[in-house]
């Protein structure tokens, strides 16, 4: 069965709904595909904003070979099967989930990116800064989707059931969050399992089990609160239940080990510095390894994290020092620590006075008995 996503997907330009800051006369996507230009670049934006439809509508436009592969699944095999496959086209591969390749995969696809032989289209919902090697990603184009304004997603919606009342698409519209495919799951949902669609029938569709899981919506951000606090308070069954439920319902897992480095520092602290060391290991682990094995990684840091002692006063001093620099500007640092690198610094006194293990405060004049580390 056609997924009803599919079924309404638009061929071309005329028919794609949103993105104007992309596709509007002019714009950067819409001028590279009306002229056929040959490049590689990644689409980041939510769920549901039209990465995969406008990758499909731009290799169109090449009367390219596409290939379209999820990187939780594809590996370097897949990649050399399509680089050695024969083609008289240009060979797009559109790679769903990008940020899911590792390292060793990510510098594979290096060389046929840069010399042409094949035009790569990458997909993420996650920032490519961190989630890309530099040398990809600087050879390629990085565009921004948003979410899908409410507009855009009743026009989604009335195209895929002209009959829909205006009540009722106006809250699958808010309930979408700017998905579009969120809605149009909804939307099959209710007609499969009431055939009709009303604002009742929409309302049971969205507590369905059929629904996938949203990573961009409320409960993601339930649950790694949840797992958050439960490593806090030391309750190790409970993060593991919390990181057993992300695993489960497919959450990235570096997302859920930049936690444990972020945890670390913010409520490990100074109480058991190695704390850092190891979940720094997890990520680099989980980024080399990936699931399923990651989670096993991942396991090992929730349990040495939650068992660890928690101490928040580097944070803690931290965030009053930030609150200082708001409140009083730059301030000037005192002279006998300013660099005397030059003659004329030298005259006008900057590092005058100045001893290693000098006991007086180094603080500008203005915060000279200030505490903010509380021991």
């Amino acid at each position: 069965m056609i997924p009803l996503a599919d079924k309404i997907r638009p061929k071309d330009l005329a028919e794609f709904v949103g993105q104007a800051h992309l596709i509007g006369p002019g714009k950067p996507l819409r001028v590279a595909i009306e002229k056929q230009h040959h490049f590689s670049f990644i689409l980041w934006g939510p769920p549901g904003s039209g990465k995969t439809t406008l990758a499909r509508i731009y290799a169109k436009s090449l009367d390219a070979q596409l290939s379209e592969l999820s990187a939780v699944s594809a590996g370097k095999a897949d990649i050399r099967q399509i680089i050695e496959a024969e083609a008289s086209q240009p060979k797009v591969l559109f790679l769903d989930e990008i940020h899911r390749f590792n390292k060793a995969q990510q510098d594979f696809l290096l060389p046929y990116v840069e010399n042409g032989e094949l035009i790569l289209i990458g997909a993420t919902t996650e920032n490519p800064s961190f989630e890309v090697i530099a040398p990809l990603l600087s050879r390629l184009r990085v565009f921004v989707l948003e979410p899908l304004a409410e507009e855009s997603i009743k026009e989604i919606i009335r195209r895929a059931d002209p009959a829909i009342t205006d009540e009722a698409a106006g809250w699958l519209a808010a309930f979408a969050s700017g998905d579009a495919r969120q809605a149009l799951v909804v939307l099959a949902t209710a007609q499969e399992l009431y055939g009709e669609i009303n604002l009742s029938t929409l309302r049971e569709a969205a507590q369905s089990k059929h629904l996938r899981y949203d990573k961009q919506g409320e409960e993601h951000y339930n649950i790694i609160s949840a797992y958050i606090k439960s490593l806090r308070a030391g309750q190790t069954d409970a993060a593991f239940y919390y990181l057993a439920r992300m695993i489960t319902a497919g959450e990235d897992p570096k997302f859920i080990a930049r936690r444990l480095v972020i945890f670390a520092s913010e409520d490990i602290g100074l109480a058991q510095p190695t704390a850092l060391v190891v979940a720094e290991s997890v990520f680099r682990a989980v980024e080399i390894i990936g699931l399923p094995e990651a989670g096993i990684n991942l396991a090992h840091g929730t349990a040495y994290l939650a068992g660890a002692k928690k101490d928040r006063s580097a944070y803690d001093a931290y965030k009053l020092a930030l609150t200082d620099v708001e409140k009083y500007g730059p301030l000037s640092v005192p002279l006998k620590i300013r660099n005397a690198s030059t003659k004329l610094l030298q005259e006008l006194k900057y590092g005058e006075g100045y001893e290693k293990y000098d006991p007086e405060s180094y603080l500008p004049e203005e915060l000279k008995d200030k505490k903010y580390l509380r021991e």
